[in-house]
């Protein structure tokens, strides 16, 4: 069965580029429905409850009378667990070494903002913007939408941005750019450069 991840950090932690309530409900209502509802569409399916979130949402084995349940719930359980983890309240510049890779990438780590700031603020409905790494090391910036996640394409996600509604909208209401504008002072750098996978 999967649960609920312990947060890293108090609901108010976040603030003033996130407010408490949002953080609070996000967490707390959002987040934990996904699980509820992803533990539900598994009840019988021991082999499948034993595998991690990851091995899940890429797995042949799932029924297709619960695969888009899978995909819907277990993906929002995925992304809200690894969107938690990418958030800090101390703001920290990425690191040389990850700045070099983003520069390798986009050209400078200007430009890596500006590309990920219009995906983001571009995106249609519901959904998320990510950079991700590649099978052969590339990074590049992409969307899923919903609570679809890159790792279904093979891609390895490092950075998640959630542009559901219910990230943003008790304190944004519709400026959804002043919330992403915002939202790059509280990425956890560190975490994201941990997730690189080096070959």
């Amino acid at each position: 069965m999967y649960a609920l991840p312990k947060l890293p950090y108090a609901y108010n932690a976040l603030e003033p580029v996130i407010d408490a309530a949002t953080m609070e409900i996000h967490y707390t209502k959002h987040h934990q429905t996904y699980v509820d509802k992803l533990n539900a569409a598994l009840e019988g399916q021991v082999e499948l409850q034993a595998l991690a979130i990851e091995e899940l949402l890429v797995s042949n084995a799932v029924p297709a009378e619960i695969a888009v349940a899978v995909r819907n719930h277990g993906g929002g359980h995925y992304n809200h667990s690894l969107w938690w983890e990418s958030l800090s309240s101390l703001e920290q510049p990425p690191s040389d070494a990850l700045r070099e890779r983003l520069i390798g990438a986009f050209g400078s780590v200007a430009a890596f903002n500006e590309q990920f700031t219009a995906a983001a603020t571009t995106l249609f409905g519901s959904g998320w913007v990510w950079l991700v790494q590649e099978k052969l090391g590339g990074l590049k910036i992409v969307s899923t939408a919903n609570q679809n996640t890159p790792l279904t394409d093979g891609l390895v996600p490092l950075l998640g941005l959630d542009l559901w509604e219910h990230a943003y909208y008790l304190q944004y209401q519709n400026r959804r750019a002043d919330y992403v504008t915002a939202w790059w002072k509280i990425v956890n750098w560190q975490t994201v450069e941990g997730r690189i996978r080096y070959t």
